[in-house]
């Protein structure tokens, strides 16, 4: 079997279908990798690039496609490896390796399909022997999952109203964010260490009172990339000292990424367990933080961290310092399930993010390969990554240029 074809599909449509977080965000982009074989054969991945610089991707993609021409798709690995080879000067971390995660996942949907498995199963078989006392682990049967929440809608009863929406979607766990939004002021977040720990500690005071014990949450700074303030050391260490005492199963993202000093500092000073590393792409990037012990939890998305295999490499080194995976996932359908079928693989995964009362981006590309039942996500049966991504949804969803999100900053505002 070879390779015949390499083209992106982009395209727009409606962020989600949850009313808290289109209160925010009204569309999203997504960037598809569609590669064809002799044997009709198509394997369909997608690269997290689509959301934020859809307009992007193409180029990265045509610039490695005669790499992959003639080749047998079932060598991903290598092929990974000449293409990774060839943009050794530019695509080590960033936008290149981010556009060779969705080509690698289009390469993992065609071996799934030949050899008439789940993706997952072939990842947990190919580096079950990387993991420490896991030589007999073939997968999960079932994971946690937690409903990805958006910003924290402001005020009070309305965040509880969110949180009850997402229970009754399913979900026993539910990740909110730090600060308050409201569709008047949009987000706000308070940067005096005093100040945001008191307004954290009131915020969760509430929600156990009303959700009790059981209720799994988890908080997300936004800190890599939040639109109006950033966090200090001192204001990060003060709010997560802040969060201890409710049990929290973890706080993403409280400081910028550019700081694996201070993260390996917090994680040292708090009992709250620290999480991030969805903005991290290769293993090269994610080595800096995994030595410093920067996170308790791990969260590489396998729609931007350069790769399914490079996301199971970073969860073995991960296992290796003691530290579970969560892994991030805010992408499309394809995105999604790349990150499910991750995260079924690695014997230290903690819960899957997953997106709530999601969109058509979403739904009509997983339809039902992605199962939900009583909190816990099902194990994907169908081969391959079990997403599809028919021309009725492509005709439906035209791409809209400009619709990628960003932070927004004078002369390049994000209106949506």
């Amino acid at each position: 079997m070879k390779i015949t074809n390499v083209t992106t599909i982009l395209l727009t449509g409606p962020c989600t279908m949850d009313p808290f977080i289109s209160e925010a965000r009204k569309r999203r982009s997504a960037a598809f990798i569609k590669i064809e074989t002799d044997s009709g054969l198509t394997g369909l991945g997608e690269t997290y690039a689509g959301y934020f610089f859809p307009e992007g991707v193409p180029a990265i993609v045509d610039f490695f496609k005669p790499i992959l021409l003639g080749q047998d798709p079932e060598k991903s690995d290598l092929l990974w490896e000449r293409m990774y080879h060839c943009g050794n000067f530019w695509c080590r971390v960033g936008m290149g390796a981010i556009v060779l995660a969705g080509i690698e996942a289009a390469l993992w949907d065609l071996r799934g399909k030949i050899q008439q498995q789940p993706v997952y199963k072939l990842l947990a078989g190919e580096w079950k022997s990387s993991f420490p006392l896991a030589e007999n682990f073939e997968g999960h049967e079932k994971m946690l999952a937690y409903a990805t929440g958006g910003p924290s809608n402001y005020p009070l009863d309305t965040l509880a109203k969110k949180v009850e929406f997402y229970q009754s979607c399913g979900f026993r766990g539910v990740k909110i964010g730090s600060g308050s939004f409201t569709p008047e002021k949009g987000f706000e977040i308070l940067t005096e260490p005093e100040a945001a720990a008191d307004f954290e500690s009131v915020k969760s005071t509430y929600l156990r009172q009303r959700f009790g014990q059981d209720l799994l949450l988890m908080y997300d700074a936004h800190m890599g990339n939040h639109p109006t303030a950033t966090w200090t050391f001192d204001t990060a260490l003060a709010v997560a000292k802040a969060l201890e005492e409710f049990n929290l199963v973890f706080f993403e993202e409280p400081l910028h990424y550019t700081r694996p000093d201070w993260y390996g500092e917090l994680t040292s000073q708090t009992t709250t367990p620290i999480a991030g590393g969805e903005c991290l792409t290769a293993v090269c990037e994610w080595q800096t933080f995994i030595e410093r012990d920067a996170f308790k939890i791990g969260q590489p998305d396998a729609s931007f961290t350069a790769g399914m295999s490079q996301f199971m490499q970073i969860a073995a080194m991960l296992a290796a310092r003691g530290a579970q995976v969560a892994p991030h996932a805010w992408g499309a359908g394809g995105s999604q399930m790349q990150n499910i079928h991750c995260g079924f693989a690695c014997p230290n995964t903690r819960i899957i993010e997953a997106a709530p009362a999601c969109g058509p981006l979403h739904s009509e590309v997983m339809g039902d390969s992605f199962k939900l039942k009583d909190g816990f996500l099902m194990a994907p049966e169908k081969p391959g990554l079990g997403i599809e991504l028919t021309p009725a949804t492509i005709a439906k969803f035209p791409f809209v240029p400009g619709s990628g999100e960003f932070n927004s900053v004078p002369g390049k505002i994000l209106v949506d």
